[in-house]
């Protein structure tokens, strides 16, 4: 990594994107002062004592989002079979920096990590990542981290559930995110929000990859959902569900979470429910084709035969209905690094390259609840990054990434 300079940094490159006018311009000039974009133009001379990367016959670009992601899980391997029971806290995290430098190097700068569902010992490891990330000790997107992902017992975020682990083994508490009843998924939301997590992850329905029922089931009773929402909101902090089913969408919609995450069987009526109540989606699309399954158990597998078709038509019609759309990829679910194949899926599916783009950086900061990054423009956050060709042409050229910038640091070429 580079140490951000004192003096102005310019970026030269043949075309930039101009994702509000929905185009790429020509010759780009971008001045970089700080952390911060300066100026955007296309012609012009440097500052006086500016620094000026000439990045060539490449199109610039903000730095793009993943809404779903857990970097403490997935990654290189450190030789344990079963690395849910054998790995301790401290062990996940060193390998969690790992993650997130290559992510970060794929061109993304901002991230959710949405919920362990690791036994910590009530630690939250992606609170600690973020903080290592935003002191520079570690490189890594602007990471906005979830603590504990919040879960009934048995429900598809409870760990022991994916592995079929017999009782008393791996057992996590109210703290670690297992919590029944109303008192407890407050005192579940409590307890992530004093440790510092910035958003809460919650198991609404069931899960395609759990042993936990059908993949649409409702977990969490409607006055649950109320409490944990109550809890969150109430400290300014926004709920993620992990939702499949049609009904546990609409239980999720009328108690007022923020964001569903997958979606995979939602309903026309239950899309526009959530575009007249604002509520985001981030689709994971691209895990519908490229999960491996080859180890899961075959009535999972059944599962995943009969939901992941059905997925494949939620995106664009949720687009046509108005909903919200964010980028997110549910890595490790594919691998970490490859997160640009999701927009390269949304666009199978059916989206434009400029409407995959805006999921992945104008969407996305609205979701996070900021307005200081996702568009290359004055006054924004300096997250910039560099691919090959035209984007809006072809959007497989942001799976390969020539540079990286994130706050006016360089993390890649240049």
């Amino acid at each position: 990594m580079s140490a951000a300079a004192p003096e102005p940094v310019v970026l030269r490159a043949a075309r930039w994107l101009d994702i509000d006018a929905g185009e790429v311009r020509q010759e780009a000039r971008i001045v970089v002062d700080g952390d911060r974009i300066a100026s955007v133009a296309t012609a012009g001379a440097a500052p006086s004592g500016a620094r000026e990367l000439d990045l060539g016959d490449v199109t610039l670009l903000p730095g793009l989002m993943d809404m779903e992601l857990n970097l403490v899980l997935g990654g290189p391997s450190g030789g344990n079979p079963r690395s849910d029971v054998q790995d301790d806290t401290a062990f996940r995290t060193l390998r969690a920096t790992l993650n997130a430098r290559k992510t970060l190097v794929a061109g993304f700068t901002t991230v959710r990590n949405l919920g362990l569902f690791v036994r910590t010992g009530g630690v939250l490891l992606d609170v600690a990542l973020s903080r290592a990330i935003d002191l520079g000790w570690i490189e890594g997107p602007r990471l906005v981290p979830a603590g504990h992902a919040i879960s009934p017992t048995g429900g598809h975020l409870d760990p022991t559930m994916f592995q079929r682990i017999g009782p008393g083994i791996m057992p996590l508490t109210v703290e670690e995110g297992i919590a029944n009843g109303v008192a407890e998924v407050r005192a579940a939301v409590r307890y992530q929000l004093k440790y510092g997590a910035r958003l809460i992850k919650i198991s609404a329905s069931g899960g395609v990859m759990s042993h936990s029922g059908e993949a649409g089931a409702q977990q969490y009773s409607d006055e649950e959902l109320a409490a944990i929402v109550d809890e969150a909101h109430r400290a300014g902090v926004k709920v993620a569900a992990h939702c499949h089913g049609d009904g546990a969408a609409r239980a999720c919609i009328r108690a007022g979470v923020d964001c569903l995450e997958h979606g995979f069987l939602v309903s026309d009526e239950t899309l526009q429910l959530m575009a007249d109540h604002g509520t985001f989606l981030v689709g994971t699309t691209l895990l519908t084709d490229q999960m491996d399954l080859s180890r899961a158990a075959p009535e999972l597998k059944a599962k995943a035969a009969e939901v992941f078709p059905k997925a494949k038509s939620v995106l664009p019609r949720a687009v046509a209905a108005g909903v919200k759309v964010c980028c997110g990829t549910d890595a490790p679910a594919i691998p970490h690094g490859d997160n640009a194949k999701e927009l390269t899926a949304m666009v199978d599916r059916g989206l434009t390259p400029l409407q995959a783009l805006t999921a992945a950086t104008v969407t996305s900061a609205d979701l996070i609840g900021v307005s200081d990054r996702g568009r290359l423009a004055e006054g924004l956050l300096a997250d910039v990054i560099a691919v090959p060709g035209n984007p809006l042409d072809d959007i497989t050229v942001t799976q390969d990434v020539r540079f990286v910038m994130k706050g006016g640091n360089v993390y890649k070429g240049g």
